[in-house]
């Protein structure tokens, strides 16, 4: 009867060994400090792409400007 219940726990721990592994844990949100350095990284990248927006802007607004006074000039 020893070696029975031997062979029974043997079986068991094997049994318990070979069990599906768990599924991996959700990842962890993002903290805020890791936001927070994004933003003030981008945050001058920002601003300067909004400013050669404007200056872009501002440049065909005269070109228009002087190309409708050459038309009125010719």
């Amino acid at each position: 009867m020893g070696r029975k219940l031997l062979f029974a726990m043997t079986m068991l721990a094997l049994l318990a060994g070979c069990s599906r592994p768990k599924p991996p844990e959700k990842e962890r949100p993002v903290e805020p400090q890791a936001t927070q350095l994004r933003d003030a990284i981008n945050a001058p990248l920002d601003k300067a792409k909004n400013v050669q927006k404007e200056l872009q802007e501002a440049n065909e607004r005269e070109r228009a400007q002087i190309d409708a006074q050459e038309m009125d000039g010719t």
